[in-house]
């Protein structure tokens, strides 16, 4: 006991070397001390308070590290059993563990868990994570990137989506969708027309357009790449034949060959061209700054689109086919970006700089969505070009008025990718339980999402359910869940 409090002392006070000290004094090891320590504090509720009160405490204080362990840490319940045993706390069994978070995850549903008092007209991406073959339809406020419900599905069918989105509008019913981005999914799409009749829907640029088409570059290039492979190889044959007959032969072959690299690489050359220049059209601002005319911008995607066709690439052609269907609401994302280049001047904020900075926003967001080395280079020296001339503009006014213009900016929502960061920070989660994932999880995972504090980026100091509900709660994601789960079942601690 003297040996336990002592370290618990050490810890308190933070004195450095007691527990060496303490481990020589009496020949133990240092891991033994710890365990004496750590044992001693897991006790101090039955020692002082032996009775169901602080059996409760204990288990809350227990349940508290658990969650820590396993949405902070993102350790796995078999790992949490480890560390937690090792420690000598209680309530450490795998069993006891998973039954705990599933009892908790059945309590606090997403969409329940998102206290709105006033009401919010909010865009809304909606799509689906595969795990396997189990899909996951997905739902986030883009700004904020508040998970507004999360579901484990038997499939993705039109029935699915609308009930998905009813549960939304049902239980919050001061929040109103009035504008979704999504994909082209059928399921998707139906769910949309019975659920939200009123709401405007965005198509997807990425999927739209990006996705569709960009793939045909890397294809057309490596397609060109290997026929001058080809070609070459019919050189080195051809020179090496001994007799004439031969010779012409496999020069025939070879000037063959040559014609298919010379078609391999100008098809890779005129497609890349003619998409990269459709591509530059989503871009809502031109080089100068100034907004892009709407209607112009789709009709030089069309032009692009009819040239990419005269390469008569059947694929690709029918891949078209499927982007002219969407096209004439493709670039509807043209007026938010007018309205918010009014909210901009409303501000007093003057033309000159709501261009640069226009500019600096966009290539902001080209940075994070590039995939390609060089593509990031060139968003990043851009970026730095357009940020130094903004800052001499403004000098001590930069972050201040950036600030203004990026929030009115980030209005402008062209695609779904918010959905892809949500699923690269549930990933690793579901990974470390081998694809095994629950509803309960889901539900623990966005209470998680929506009440932590981003440490990062332009979101830094804020959680997502601050910046959607517009105040801070300055109150810890833990302490949050806890109470809400005593709302709902005050003994739970306590059985």
């Amino acid at each position: 006991m003297s040996i336990a409090y002592r370290a618990i002392e050490a810890k308190v006070y933070r004195e450095w070397g007691v527990i060496t000290a303490l481990s020589k004094y009496y020949e133990i090891s240092r891991t033994f001390v710890y365990m004496l320590r750590d044992r001693l504090i897991s006790l101090t509720p039955h020692i002082f308070f032996p009775n169901k009160e602080s059996e409760a405490y204990n288990k809350k204080e227990m349940t508290e590290t658990v969650l820590s362990y396993r949405l902070e840490g993102g350790m796995s319940v078999g790992a949490i059993s480890t560390v937690m045993k090792r420690r000598g706390l209680d309530y450490s069994g795998e069993s006891t563990i998973s039954q705990s978070l599933s009892a908790i995850g059945a309590l606090i549903p997403a969409v329940a868990s998102i206290p709105i008092d006033k009401e919010l007209k909010v865009t809304a991406l909606l799509d689906e994570i595969f795990i396997g073959s189990e899909p996951i339809l997905i739902t986030i406020e883009p700004i904020s990137s508040a998970i507004l419900n999360i579901e484990l599905a038997d499939n993705r069918k039109g029935k699915t989506w609308e009930n998905h989105i009813k549960h939304i509008t049902d239980n919050n019913p001061n929040i109103e969708i009035i504008n979704t981005v999504t994909d082209e999914g059928s399921g998707i799409l139906l769910g949309i027309k019975n659920a939200l009749p009123n709401a405007h829907r965005q198509p997807d640029t990425f999927h739209a357009l990006s996705h569709r088409l960009g793939i045909w570059v890397h294809r057309l290039e490596s397609k060109a790449y290997s026929a001058i492979g080809d070609e070459y190889e019919r050189e080195i044959v051809c020179l090496n034949r001994k007799t004439v007959d031969s010779f012409e032969k496999k020069q025939e072959l070879y000037q063959e060959a040559c014609a298919k690299t010379i078609e391999a690489i100008e098809l890779y050359e005129n497609f890349k061209y003619f998409y990269t220049y459709a591509i530059r059209q989503l871009n809502p601002f031109k080089s100068n700054g100034e907004l892009r005319d709407m209607k112009k911008a789709k009709e030089e995607i069309e032009v692009a689109l009819e040239f990419i066709e005269t390469l008569e690439h059947k694929t690709i052609n029918q891949e078209i086919q499927g982007i002219k269907k969407v096209l004439p609401n493709l670039l509807d994302y043209f007026k938010d970006a007018e309205e918010a280049i009014k909210n901009c001047k409303a501000l007093g904020i003057d033309n000159e700089t709501i261009r640069v900075l226009s500019l600096e926003w966009q290539w902001n967001k080209a940075l994070i969505k590039a995939k390609n080395k060089e593509r990031r280079k060139k968003a990043r020296e851009e970026l730095t070009h357009y940020s130094l001339i903004a800052k001499q503009m403004l000098w001590e006014d930069y972050e201040r008025v950036k600030e203004k213009v990026f929030n009115e900016l980030d209005t402008i929502i062209q695609a779904s990718s918010m959905v892809e960061n949500i699923n690269s920070i549930l990933r690793p989660y579901l990974d470390r339980s081998k694809n095994q994932v629950t509803q309960e999880f889901l539900n623990l995972f966005a209470f998680y999402h929506n009440h932590r504090v981003y440490k990062r980026g332009k979101r830094a100091g804020k959680t997502p359910m601050d910046m959607l509900r517009g105040e801070k709660l300055n109150r810890d994601w833990i302490e949050l869940l806890i109470e809400q789960v005593e709302n709902k079942e005050a003994d739970f601690f306590s059985k």
